[in-house]
C-alpha cells in the first residue's frame, strides 16, 4: 500500500471545473499517494472566516485547488458588480489565509481571462493582468480575482508560500450552469437549442454573434490542473487556453451546439443586447512551453459531448 502524502482539498468542488477534476481523478489521472477531498458551500460558508478555518482544520490538506467563487454571466455582473467583488473578496482571503495558517503547502487557485485590461494589446498574456482597468460590466469578479494574484504575491515574498493561479480562458462541459439568464455564452445557448427544438421555433441568440473566445473543455482543463498542482512552480500565473488560432465566434459556436444537438430552426440574432467584450484573445505561448505536445479536445466533439451530457441529465442540468 502506497502511504497517502498528498491531502488536497477542493473548494467549488461540486462545480463545473470541480466535477472534470473529480472524473479526471476517478478516471486513471489519480496517483495513490494522493486523496482529493472535493467540498462546497454546504460543507461550509467561505464567506465565513470561522468557517473557512473549521473546514481546513478538519480536513487537513497539504495542497488546495481554490475554484469556489460567485460567478455568473454578463447580466447578473452588471446588476450586481458590488456583490461580486465583496463576496468573492471575503472567500479568497479566507481560504488563502486558512492555506497560510495551517501549513499548506501549494494552492493552485482560478482565476479568469475577464480580469485582463479593458484597453490592450492582443493576445493578452500573463504579464498583463494589472496594466489597466477591466471591462466595466464585470469590474466587481475581475477585481476581486486580480487580487489573488496580490496575495500570492505577498504570501510568497513574506512567508515564502508556494501559492499561483491559473488563468482559463472560457470553460464549458458537463455540469456547467445551464441557467439561461445567469449562465455563461455556452450553456446558455445549449439551453436555448434545447428549447427552440422542443417549441418547433427560432433560436434567438442575444447580440451580433460576431465576438470571438477561447473555449476549452471542462476535461481538458481539469487534467491541465493536475499538472499545475504537481509541477508548475511559479507564482506567476499561467494561461491555460487553446490556441489564438482555435478562437471561435458566437455565432460559430451556436451553429456548432445547433449541429451537435440536430437543430433544424432559424438562428436569430437579437442585436438589441449588449455584445460584452468583442474579444480577449489570450496567448498559451507560455503553456506550450512547458507542454509543446498536450492534445486539446476539438471544439466540435466537446460539445458534442456536453450536448450529450445536456440531454442525459435535463431535470438536474436545467435548474
Amino acid at each position: 500500500m502506497t502511504e497517502v502524502t498528498k491531502r488536497i482539498l477542493v473548494t467549488g468542488g461540486t462545480g463545473l471545473v470541480g466535477r472534470a477534476i473529480e472524473k479526471v481523478v476517478a478516471d486513471g489521472e489519480g496517483r495513490p499517494d494522493e486523496e482529493w477531498i472535493f467540498v462546497s458551500s454546504r460543507d461550509a460558508d467561505l464567506t465565513s472566516s470561522s468557517e473557512t478555518k473549521a473546514l481546513f482544520e478538519r480536513h487537513k490538506p497539504t495542497h488546495v485547488i481554490h475554484l469556489a467563487a460567485m460567478v455568473g454571466g454578463l447580466f447578473k455582473n452588471i446588476r450586481s458588480n458590488l456583490d461580486f467583488w465583496r463576496t468573492n473578496i471575503h472567500i479568497n482571503d479566507n481560504v488563502l489565509h486558512s492555506a497560510h495558517e495551517s501549513g499548506v503547502q501549494k494552492v493552485v487557485s482560478c482565476l479568469s481571462t475577464c480580469i485582463f485590461p479593458d484597453k490592450t494589446t492582443y493576445p493578452i498574456d500573463e504579464t498583463m493582468i494589472h496594466n489597466g482597468p477591466p471591462h466595466s460590466s464585470n469590474f466587481g469578479y475581475s477585481y476581486a480575482k486580480r487580487m489573488i494574484d496580490v496575495q500570492n504575491r505577498g504570501y510568497s515574498e513574506q512567508h515564502g508560500r508556494r501559492f499561483t493561479a491559473v488563468i482559463p480562458t472560457n470553460v464549458f462541459g458537463p455540469h456547467d450552469n445551464f441557467n439561461i439568464e445567469d449562465g455563461h455564452v455556452l450553456p446558455g445557448l445549449i439551453h436555448k437549442v434545447y428549447l427552440a427544438k422542443q417549441s418547433g421555433s427560432a433560436l434567438t441568440v442575444w447580440g451580433t454573434g460576431k465576438p470571438r473566445r477561447q473555449f476549452i473543455y471542462s476535461l481538458d482543463l481539469a487534467r491541465l490542473f493536475l499538472w499545475v498542482l504537481r509541477e508548475y512552480d511559479e507564482v506567476e500565473p499561467i494561461i491555460l487556453s487553446v490556441g489564438e488560432e482555435d478562437e471561435v465566434s458566437i455565432r460559430e459556436a451556436a451553429e456548432a451546439i445547433a449541429e451537435a444537438m440536430e437543430f433544424r430552426g432559424e438562428l436569430v440574432f437579437d442585436t438589441s443586447k449588449s455584445d460584452g467584450q468583442f474579444k480577449k484573445t489570450a496567448s498559451n505561448a507560455k503553456l506550450r512551453r512547458y507542454l509543446p505536445g498536450f492534445q486539446f479536445t476539438p471544439f466540435r466533439k466537446a460539445v458534442k459531448e456536453t450536448c450529450a451530457w445536456f440531454n442525459a441529465n435535463y431535470a438536474s442540468a436545467r435548474k
